[in-house]
């Protein structure tokens, strides 16, 4: 999908997940499909489900007597909307800066280290 990606927000990342899982779903289905630590009241899942909408994130099928709603991004595409948001914001866009953080900052293991350098084998020999 060429669309750009509205910002989606952490409890609408949440409602989204349910639907890349499965969809079409009904909203209760959405509901009851949710982790439980969310919490949340059916009328607030519904609220998310409208911004959703509103937002061109989901369609909503209302053919039928109960609306089923299906996602209209994949999830890869926005996590590398999100991706890029968060490079853009924390990182002034630059991707090698936040790498190199992440790399520096994080225990890496053995195996970690030599997937990371095929990556960029492999990256290397594709430029």
């Amino acid at each position: 999908m060429t669309n750009k990606i509205p910002t989606i927000s952490e409890s609408e990342w949440e409602v989204l997940k349910v639907l890349w899982q499965k969809a079409p779903r009904t909203a209760n289905e959405i509901i009851s499909s949710l982790p439980v630590e969310t919490n949340w009241k059916p009328k607030t899942v519904r609220t998310l489900l409208d911004r959703l909408t509103n937002k061109k994130v989901i369609g909503v099928n209302k053919d039928q007597r109960v609306y089923t709603f299906y996602p209209l991004f994949s999830q890869n595409e926005c996590q590398r909307a999100k991706t890029e948001s968060f490079v853009k914001r924390f990182y002034d866009g630059t991707l090698k800066s936040m790498l190199v953080q992440f790399i520096q900052d994080e225990d890496l293991s053995e195996d970690d280290i030599k997937e990371l350098r095929s990556i960029l084998d492999k990256k290397q020999v594709k430029e």
